[in-house]
This record gives structure tokens, sequence and C-alpha cells, in this order.
């Protein structure tokens, strides 16, 4: 799908990857809708691309529903949908108290990233499977997963569960959607300089950029939003997950 002139949406656009994704598309001519739970950030990065900044969070049907009726009614209906918005939690099932860990934050990692992600991706995609069709499809949806969906570290195990769930339900939900001729893809990103990041000690940074075989460098934001951008232009690509990592396999810890 061309990207010039599609209405977009970009969830956790607001920051790191997701800012990166939407400058992106904004620089390609997209009319892009950048949603986050920080409307303070969505701002900030809707200015710098001319875009529609809408505070949502991907866990709540009405927000989500709200955001996409305000996107469509200053861009037109969305058919490029970039689901970024996540967290990020690391704890041991048995703490060093000897208790079994909250189940808590295990079902709000699992509620943000996977049921967020499936909720936002339903309820766009059938206003996508109402469009006319362009160039042979109605739309393109990329998830993300991550790295740790594969090869998750000590402590990772409501992450990788998570992430792990999107790279399962990419298939087939790109199966199911193939009727609606809309296309659905997932990128698994390795260990980029995001903000949270960028604010570790450099020394730290160096440890991470270390693990990673080549290039031995934290992901630029960019990188990752150029292949989003493929997701996009090559109408060939759809079911897959795509690893982007230098090669790196994460150790235990």
């Amino acid at each position: 799908m061309k990207i010039d002139g599609q209405p977009a949406l970009v969830t956790g656009g607001g920051s790191g990857l997701g800012a990166a994704v939407a400058r992106a598309l904004a620089a390609q001519g997209a009319r892009v809708a950048v949603l986050d739970v920080n409307l303070d950030g969505a701002q900030a990065v809707a200015k710098e691309i001319g875009g529609l900044a809408q505070r949502c969070d991907i866990t709540d049907t009405a927000q989500i529903e709200s955001a996409l009726d305000a996107a469509a009614a200053a861009h037109g209906p969305a058919r490029i949908v970039m689901n970024i918005a996540g967290i990020g939690t690391a704890k041991r099932v048995v703490g060093r108290d000897g208790q079994a860990t909250s189940l808590d934050e295990f079902e709000r990692t699992i509620r943000v990233n996977l049921v967020g992600t499936y909720n936002m991706l339903r309820l766009s995609a059938a206003r996508i499977a109402k469009l006319d069709p362009v160039d042979g499809e109605r739309g393109v949806m990329v998830m993300t997963a991550s790295v740790a969906a594969f090869d998750g570290q000590v402590g990772q195990q409501a992450y990788s569960a998570s992430k792990g769930g999107i790279v399962s339900m990419t298939l087939p939900l790109a199966r199911d959607l193939a009727q609606h001729l809309i296309r659905v893809n997932t990128i698994a990103p390795g260990i980029f300089l995001t903000p949270l990041l960028a604010a570790l000690p450099q020394e730290s940074q160096d440890s991470l950029s270390a693990s990673i075989p080549h290039p031995k460098r934290l992901g630029d934001p960019a990188e990752f939003a150029a292949l989003a951008l493929q997701l996009v232009t090559n109408a060939y690509l759809n079911g897959e997950t795509i690893r982007i990592d230098g090669a790196l396999r994460m150790p235990p810890r």
C-alpha cells in the first residue's frame, strides 16, 4: 500500500519507537493520528509532524472508539494501524522474601500488551473492512512483539508471555483478515535506544551494546520505523513476525 495521503494511527506514538514510526509515516505523506496514554507526549509529536493527538488507553474500548472517531473526522478512516503501545516488567516468580510474586502485575502486563493490542486491532479492523479497496487491499496492521517472546530473561515471564501471545496470533489474524484484504504483520525488536534507555549511564548503555553481535550498538528507533514502513509498502508481506535485533539472542540474565 502506498503511504502518501493515507490516514494512519500509531498507538504509543508519544515517545520512543511509536514516535519514530509516527515521524516516518508523516515524512512519507501519511496523515497521522498519534495515540498515547500520555497526552502531553502525543501532542508534542503531533505538533512536530502536523498530526492529530488523542489520549488513548488501548485497554479501554470506549477510549479507542473515541480516538478512532476523532482520527476519522480529521483525516478520514485509517487504513494503516501501527500498534506500538506497551509496557515492560520484570519480576521473579519467588521474591527474596520467599513469597510468591503478586498476580496483579502479570495480569496487567498481559492486559496492556496482549489484550490491548488485540482490542485496538479488532476495533480498527472492523472499520477498515467497510472501506473500498485501494491497490488491491483495504488496510495494513502492524503489531509490536519483542525478542523476549523467543528468549525471555529471568523475571520476564509476564512480558515474554504477552509478547509471545502477539507472535502467536499474527498468522491466524492475517488468515482471518485476508477475506477483508487486510494484512497483519509483527515486528520483534531487540534493544533500542529509546528515551528510557538513553537515561541510563553510558556504562550501562555500553554493556548492553556489547551483547549485540553486529552492529555493536543499540538499535536506532528510525531503523524500527523503516521496517514498519516496509511492512506497509510491500504487499506480499503478510502473517510474518520479523526480528530486528542485530543478531542478538538474549542470555538468561
